[in-house]
């Protein structure tokens, strides 16, 4: 009778083993590069029982990402759509019926602006297109870069009344009142699309996924790889090498949340041997230096790019009382001295301050 107890337990203990090993295995990793939306590298990975399953999600994100880049696009039209450029061209003449997607994003970053929490102000086109203009010269052309003068600056400011974005829910149209009024949605469209995609994954069944689209990392549930217990998500370092293997300055541990990073390092051009990025302050019309890099870690990937920016443009003490006013919103910010300050709920998520990917 022992010898039997002996088997049996041997065998239970087998069958344990055994059944831990299939559940570890019952995912697997897959992942998806899509190269034509919002100006980056855009990454599906998702952990599956299946190949099929996995193409299922893959091709409800790229269809998703594709219409979404034709509406918060703000250079080029599609037959049939009104997009934000449509609106542009527009603007002063008529107001244009759009998707429901576009009203949703322009009401929520007009209703940020005017709610005076911030400088962030999808208004603010008239000033990006002259800022947009002389870094794509100096770029073209480093030796004859020129900053935009002050005179062009202040004609383009007079036009950024976010006031003066006329929404009517009931009809489904927006209506820029001035003739001179452009939106410019470069501050939330990449985040509030990724979140809009990773929502739509999550109601069509994915469990285990994460979507980065370039400074913006929105992930679902937690990875099933049987290794760890949170998606362990890189800061980008801004002094890094382009070509570095490890960009990171530090890891973040997370499930079923965003992480974006806005930065001076992500799109700039030189004029007289110092950088100009494109992150710029409505205040003084040139691009904010209070940071070399600004992180926000939050559940919604749209507001984290929102405030991505928004935290970018004030300095710190306005930064952070900015940040600790708001629930759930976690901040890491790279002075220009390179000190790393963060807000107190986001230590017990860093590696460097002893968190791991285990619960």
């Amino acid at each position: 009778m022992k010898r039997t107890g002996i088997v049996a337990a041997i065998l239970l203990a087998a069958v344990i083993i055994f059944s831990a090993c299939v559940r570890q295995q019952e995912y697997f990793r897959h992942s998806a590069v899509m190269t034509d939306y919002f100006d980056t590298v855009i990454t599906l990975v998702a952990y599956t029982r299946t190949e099929d399953e996995f193409q299922k999600y893959a091709q409800l994100a790229e269809a998703r990402f594709t219409q979404l880049h034709q509406f918060y696009d703000i250079y080029n039209s599609y037959e049939g759509i009104n997009n934000i450029k449509t609106v542009n061209d527009m603007a002063g003449i008529e107001a244009v019926a759009v998707h429901r997607d576009i009203l949703d994003l322009v009401k929520l970053a007009k209703e940020w602006t005017l709610s005076g929490q911030g400088k962030t102000n999808i208004a603010l086109g008239p000033v990006l297109e002259v800022w947009h203009r002389c870094r794509t010269e100096g770029i073209a052309d480093p030796e004859n870069a020129r900053l935009p003068s002050q005179e062009e600056l202040t004609a383009a400011a007079a036009f950024t009344d976010s006031s003066k974005i006329i929404i009517d829910e009931q009809e489904g149209t927006i209506f820029l009142a001035e003739r001179h009024m452009r939106l410019d949605v470069g501050a939330i469209a990449k985040g509030y699309a990724t979140e809009l995609v990773a929502r739509e994954l999550q109601a069509a069944g994915l469990e285990s996924g994460a979507i980065s689209a370039g400074g913006n990392v929105r992930t679902i549930g937690g990875p099933r790889d049987g290794n760890r217990d949170r998606w362990a998500i890189g800061i980008s370092d801004p002094d890094a090498p382009i070509f570095s293997n490890d960009r990171s300055i530090d890891i973040v541990y997370i499930n079923d949340a965003a992480v974006v990073t806005s930065g001076d390092y992500q799109r700039y051009y030189y004029v007289g041997g110092r950088r100009y990025h494109h992150l710029i302050d409505p205040d003084t019309l040139m691009p904010a230096n209070y940071y070399r890099a600004l992180t926000v870690v939050t559940p919604d990937s749209g507001l984290a790019d929102l405030l991505s920016t928004e935290l970018f443009l004030s300095p710190y003490e306005e930064s952070r009382a900015l940040a600790e006013s708001l629930e759930d919103v976690e901040v890491l910010w790279i002075m220009p001295d390179g000190e790393i300050r963060v807000t107190e709920g986001l230590n017990r998520m860093l590696r460097s301050y002893g968190a791991t990917g285990r619960d």
